[in-house]
């Protein structure tokens, strides 16, 4: 239990520190002596609530052009992913989209990069990149909203509304919102399959406190990080993301 209550630490901290990545951090704390089954089903409960949460807080920054069409696209993914699941070996799909996040978050942190040194040209670069990557933009949103249907594999989400959004705040409202509406449908699936069981919540509900308090540790210390390196953080996590998706399936 003791590495039970670790993961839940470094996982939610990070969740209030940056709106995503728990799932990577919990997961990969445990997968090495704990089966997937057992280990997504506690987290997913854990990180419902802290979804509506950091939602509730950001509400200014909530752009629901943004969120809602994402969140449709996550909930259909459930559709082909019966098709998929049944033609298509899920290992090579979950290798290429390990290929491709790693590739967007590089992506995404060479153009910050850039950006900064383009300050004082900034309001027209970005008028042109969005509508140059308009078409990618849409692809990287589908594609998506299907993986997060079909794998609860929410880093190329975070990639895609990283792109959409202008600010850290922005960019935790509008994925936070995504997942609690992708966390409800995973719920009430998990539970009609059973995957969800009396252990699981007994387990979920006695590391609750610990989330809590790391969710608003990680929380408070937003404030006092630099919005520069925020985005530098919720990057690298991009990147590690896609690392870990592609070696666990090799």
């Amino acid at each position: 239990m003791t590495l039970w209550i670790i993961a839940s630490a470094c996982a939610f901290y990070i969740k209030g520190l940056c709106g995503f990545a728990n799932t990577l951090v919990f997961t990969s704390v445990l997968a090495f002596g704990t089966e997937n089954i057992n280990i997504s089903p506690v987290e997913l409960i854990l990180g419902y609530p802290t979804n509506l949460i950091i939602a509730y807080k950001e509400r200014k920054s909530i752009k629901w052009s943004t969120c809602l069409p994402i969140a449709m696209l996550v909930i259909a993914g459930s559709i082909p992913g019966i098709w998929i699941l049944k033609n298509v070996d899920s290992r090579i799909i979950k290798i290429i989209c390990g290929i491709a996040i790693i590739l967007i978050g590089i992506e995404a942190f060479l153009r910050e990069i850039q950006n900064n040194k383009d300050k004082e040209n900034k309001e027209n670069k970005e008028n042109k990149e969005n509508k140059e990557n308009k078409f990618i933009l849409m692809i990287i949103g589908i594609l998506s909203g299907v993986l997060c249907g079909l794998y609860g594999i929410g880093a190329l989400l975070g990639a895609y509304i990283s792109r959409v959004t202008d600010n850290i705040s922005d960019f935790k409202s509008n994925i936070c919102v995504v997942f609690f509406l992708e966390n409800t449908l995973r719920i009430i699936l998990y539970t009609m399959t059973g995957i969800i069981t009396i252990g699981v919540l007994k387990k979920a509900f006695f590391l609750m406190p610990v989330m809590v308090l790391a969710l608003v540790l990680g929380m408070i210390s937003s404030k006092f990080v630099n919005e520069s390196i925020m985005k530098k953080i919720v990057q690298m996590l991009l990147i590690l993301s896609g690392t870990a998706l592609l070696f666990n399936n090799i």
